[in-house]
């Protein structure tokens, strides 16, 4: 692995006990001792510290102010950010000109600059595409912060005896905090499903900030595979597994992140790369959609699964593109796309496993609550 990135945490994960895997380039963790099932439960139960650093963060500056840079983003994603208020920020994705994702991101309002988080695997594309789309700005990664993230019930009572203050935050607030760690740029989100906190944090003072939190009786390390469970509870996507360059937001179900002002009939209707087709889909559908499954029995259905209408025979009506089993409900979990009209809640399909179809209920999502504090 030593040609892998690593982040300002490495040595503590190693110190931690965590098993370090390649992820989009970096060595990252994917357990602790604890294991994925009790880091699942505990960040549930309680709180749990998330190493994110391997993600993009991008400050987004216009001369002009942030309304210009606003106006200029809008050019690449679907999403109302002239409209975004102060020390907010709003989940977007940037789409091809056939309307597919080329990666999802969050865009937060700073004031005078745009702050943007990028995946990890779409980094470099992602910020190239920012300095070579958006028309006078400057578009700047910053390299000197880590970035962690601390989710669960208890993650408000842990961060504000550290930093007073961001107990006052909502759901999807943004603001910058003096503490004993310097300069904090905190938001509180989450892709989890459950309240919590992301925390930049200057490279030299990231393990000293972790240590801080995970001294906590209520803070356990997780790793890359609780993380990948509890979002699937959450009924979030990955990207590169649940959307990509050949899903639109409207076949993705994330049609709430597109503001009505970027519509038909909107104040600043399209203008974004494959507007004509996702648009067109926001009106008259998709011929596919993104949806909720649980498989009877204890075993999930993996990503790649073939989906088919029947228990034999007919042609194939979709696949299973994430699945696992859900600690927290106790069973088998899956996303996947499948036809428009076989995508209403309890239609029974069935997935082809070793080849046998075994039955499948399409359900809501989330599969647990979201606890995001509003």
């Amino acid at each position: 692995m030593s040609d892998l990135k690593t982040t300002p945490l490495h040595d503590l994960h190693v110190e931690l006990g965590g098993k370090m895997v390649p992820f989009a380039g970096y060595e990252m963790p994917v357990q602790y001792p604890l294991g994925v099932m009790k880091e699942h439960l505990h960040t549930r139960a309680k709180a749990g510290l998330f190493d994110v650093s391997h993600m993009g963060q991008v400050i987004v500056y216009s001369a002009d102010g942030y309304e210009a840079a606003a106006l200029a983003m809008e050019k690449l994603v679907p999403v109302n950010l002239a409209g975004l208020g102060t020390n907010r920020q709003r989940y977007g994705f940037f789409t091809n000109d056939h309307g597919g994702i080329l990666d999802d991101l969050m865009l937060a309002n700073r004031g005078d600059h745009m702050f943007v988080v990028v995946n990890a695997a779409c980094k470099e594309a992602d910020i190239a595409h920012m300095r070579e789309s958006l028309e006078g700005c400057s578009v700047d990664e910053i390299t000197e912060r880590a970035l962690m993230a601390l989710q669960g019930p208890a993650a408000e009572a842990v961060l504000e005896a550290l930093v007073p203050g961001v107990a006052d935050m909502k759901f999807m607030d943004v603001g910058i905090f003096s503490s004993d760690f310097d300069e904090l740029w905190i938001s509180r989100s989450g892709y989890t499903g459950e309240d919590g906190y992301e925390i930049s944090v200057l490279n030299e003072n990231a393990v000293a900030l972790a240590k801080a939190l995970l001294a906590h009786d209520d803070v356990e390390p997780i790793g890359l595979g609780a993380r990948d469970s509890l979002r699937l509870e959450g009924g979030l996507c990955l990207y590169g597994n649940d959307i990509d360059t050949g899903t639109t937001p409207v076949e993705a179900a994330l049609t709430w992140a597109i503001q009505k002002v970027r519509r038909k009939g909107g104040e600043r209707e399209g203008g974004f790369p494959g507007a004509d087709r996702i648009l067109g889909e926001l009106e008259n559908g998709a011929s596919r959609t993104r949806v909720g499954l649980r498989p009877e029995g204890r075993a999930p259905m993996r990503d790649g699964t073939p989906l088919f209408a029947g228990a034999e025979g007919g042609e194939q009506i979709g696949h299973v593109t994430s699945g696992a089993f859900g600690p927290t409900i106790e069973g088998p979990m899956s996303m996947a796309y499948v036809t428009s009209d076989l995508a209403a809640e309890g239609t029974q399909l069935f997935g082809e496993v070793r080849g046998k179809r075994q039955p499948v209920t399409v359900t809501a999502m989330p599969f647990t609550p979201a606890n995001f504090k509003r």
